[in-house]
């Protein structure tokens, strides 16, 4: 039988009073960076949030509609060059005006030769940057001929398209007990530090699996001290799986981008972990970045992913399943809220009951929900639930999805308002209590912090939370 809202009341009881709003955090701040895909946690003062460019679309664009997996991006001069696993080519790369194209798919290889280690067929994860005496340092991870496992070269060109030479008669990283070592990634910290980042292959012989950081010197191949290891397949919801790991430095916060899960399959997607220092202790956030279905479906498998700081707006480059086959690379704006990424396109989600409360309270223990609570007893003229700091990269328009569960008679309404201004409304069709559902809206948002306030409107309907993509 569906209850009608005030008769459920007095069922359940008094509710737990109001929480103080909180920026989505799963337990203390501290102990959790976020509590959705790409979710701003509690952190220091706000970073500035910039006016980052709000051209491009709103789902992420396919900029290269060809299999380009594992995409590296970098700008040289006007240019903007990037490099993918082999397809064909030791090296394939393309170029473009702008990282949201036109891109162009270049004809030649731009590493023609192995190093003496390693053999053809199984080169992979490419990594370009240039040091501080104009030559292009390329990364890349290849198959061990001795060994059959893959290690990880180094190869120098003069110029960013090539021919890459190899660097000497052995791998650069090749830790054969421990699986060999994919993946490998650069960082140049703000002091002019440089940093190699990689990950040992244990997922090849069935054992743990870490992303390690080596200081290396300015050549990028002369090793300083040893490797730290700063993250591992701890997870459940990565299926024994972290690669791809890329380091970015956001004031003075540390943000480790990571792909995990089988990438032949949609659970494939794209994580982060943040820390203080660039060699940890790193804390994973507490949802994925990007997955399948917080892109909606619009890219399968999101992973691969590298970080293109641009003084045009940041991008996060990535790759994700093609219809015909392969692995397409994908852009998306990105954007940063108290130094955790926001992706444009990617759901983010907000607990109802951890922002401003007015009439109403939280109810505990609401089986089913997202993380077991909810706003409840929505029920008065001026009952109404702020959700603030919401982060958006770019201004435009945005899709609300709400969590809620209507056992009112009739479909239920809570007006919205964005930023003190109205919106209209949403309604949320009769559901039963705790039976959970979601309902979309709309909304046009301004780049940087926003604030929607639903209010009291027909019926009644719970609240378990909002996502913004």
């Amino acid at each position: 039988m569906v209850l009608p809202r005030l008769s459920r009341a007095l069922v359940t009881g008094p509710a737990v009073a109001a929480l103080a709003l909180g920026l989505l955090t799963t337990g203390p701040a501290a102990a959790r960076p976020a509590d959705g895909a790409g979710t701003p946690a509690s952190a220091p003062a706000p970073a500035a949030a910039g006016e980052l460019s709000a051209q491009a679309a709103v789902r992420p664009s396919l900029v290269l509609d060809r299999d380009f997996p594992d995409p590296d991006v970098s700008k040289f001069g006007d240019t903007y060059y990037a490099y993918a696993t082999n397809e064909g080519k030791n090296l394939p790369w393309a170029t473009a005006p702008d990282p949201d194209g036109s891109w162009t798919y270049r004809s030649t290889d731009a590493l023609p030769n192995l190093g003496a280690w390693a053999q053809e067929g199984r080169t992979w994860a490419p990594d370009v940057s240039r040091r501080a005496d104009g030559r292009y340092l390329l990364y890349y991870t290849a198959w061990h001929a001795a060994s059959g496992r893959q290690c990880i070269g180094a190869a120098l060109a003069d110029s960013p398209g090539g021919p890459f030479a190899p660097v000497g008669t052995q791998p650069l990283v090749c830790p054969l007990t421990d699986g060999g070592a994919i993946d490998a990634s650069s960082f140049t910290d703000t002091d002019g530090a440089r940093y190699l980042v990689w990950k040992n292959d244990g997922n090849a012989i069935g054992a743990t699996t870490w992303i390690h950081v080596q200081r290396v010197a300015a050549d990028g191949i002369t090793f300083e001290g040893g490797a730290t290891q700063v993250l591992r397949n701890d997870r459940a919801d990565e299926a024994g799986i972290i690669e791809a790991p890329v380091i970015t430095k956001v004031g003075d916060r540390y943000v480790l981008f990571y792909s995990a899960g089988p990438y032949t399959t949609n659970q494939y997607g794209t994580s982060y972990a943040v820390s203080s220092s660039i060699t940890g202790p790193y804390t994973k956030a507490f949802r994925f970045l990007m997955t399948t279905e917080s892109l909606d479906g619009a890219v399968g498998g999101p992973g691969g992913a590298d970080v293109l700081r641009d003084t045009g707006g940041d991008k996060l480059v990535f790759h994700g399943h093609r219809d015909a086959g392969g692995r397409g690379m994908y852009v998306a704006d990105l954007g940063w809220a108290n130094g955790n990424p926001v992706v444009r396109g990617s759901r983010v989600r907000y607990e109802a009951e951890r922002g401003t409360l007015n009439n109403c309270s939280v109810r505990e223990n609401a089986a089913g929900a997202s993380d077991g609570k909810v706003v409840a007893y929505i029920d008065h003229a001026d009952s109404s639930v702020d959700v603030g700091s919401i982060y958006v990269p770019t201004s435009g328009s945005y899709s609300l999805h709400v969590g809620y569960a209507n056992g009112s008679v009739e479909t239920a309404t809570h007006t919205v308002a964005v930023n003190g201004a109205s919106a209209g409304s949403i309604s949320y069709p009769v559901t039963g209590w705790d039976s959970w559902s979601q309902a979309s809206k709309d909304v046009t948002l301004r780049a940087g912090w926003n604030t929607i306030r639903l209010g009291k409107g027909i019926a009644f309907a719970e609240l378990d939370f909002i996502e913004v993509a």
